[in-house]
């Protein structure tokens, strides 16, 4: 396992420890942008309150309820959906590298969907969730693409994440084959870029 990863059975061993979960919806799409782009596949993170992009999900306390259990709990807060998480959905457990206060482990989770669920999401996290306007300002797409003068995948990474967030999407956009290795590491180079740009 890579420095700082821990199996999910270590995690919830650790005495002391605080949890917090998070969750990737993504599905694949025919839809295209300005009808010549491929989208490819929705992926959904989300606007929190202080301005950080982030993962729907939050704090999970696992001697009053299952990992999965709480993360459904704060989905159903977060978007206004049900959505039954399972333990299968689990895809790594780590130290996080950021919190200071206390020990912190983040636990990341992913489903794919069907491209109807995830609308449904889209439209439960903006009128039934409610945390919605408090703890989440609403719901954002990944841009999968790239697009002349560095819009798009390189764009979006260029912007503040909450904690390991960042980097739990770049894993995932590769592990689950929305983007090839390529693809990722240009969109990173031309993000690298627009970030020292004045």
């Amino acid at each position: 396992m890579a420095s700082g990863q821990l199996s999910r059975e270590e995690a919830l061993a650790c005495v002391g420890c605080r949890h917090a979960c998070h969750i990737l919806l993504y599905a694949d799409t025919e839809a295209q942008l300005f009808e010549e782009i491929p989208i490819r596949h929705i992926v959904l993170m989300q606007m929190r309150f202080d301005g950080l992009l982030g993962f729907p999900g939050g704090l999970v306390d696992p001697s009053e309820e299952s990992l999965e259990e709480g993360l459904s709990r704060e989905l159903w807060e977060e978007l206004g959906f049900s959505l039954s998480v399972t333990v299968e959905d689990h895809v790594s457990s780590c130290h996080n590298p950021s919190s200071s206060s206390s020990y912190l482990i983040t636990h990341f989770y992913a489903r794919r969907m069907e491209e109807k669920e995830i609308r449904e999401v889209e439209k439960a996290a903006a009128s039934t969730a409610t945390d919605h306007g408090h703890e989440v300002m609403g719901m954002v797409r990944v841009p999968l693409y790239t697009i002349k003068g560095g819009g798009g995948l390189p764009s979006f990474l260029s912007h503040s994440f909450i904690g390991n967030s960042r980097s739990q999407l770049e894993d995932a956009l590769v592990r689950f084959g929305l983007v090839t290795p390529e693809e990722l590491q240009t969109a990173l180079t031309h993000a690298e870029q627009r970030r020292r740009q004045p």
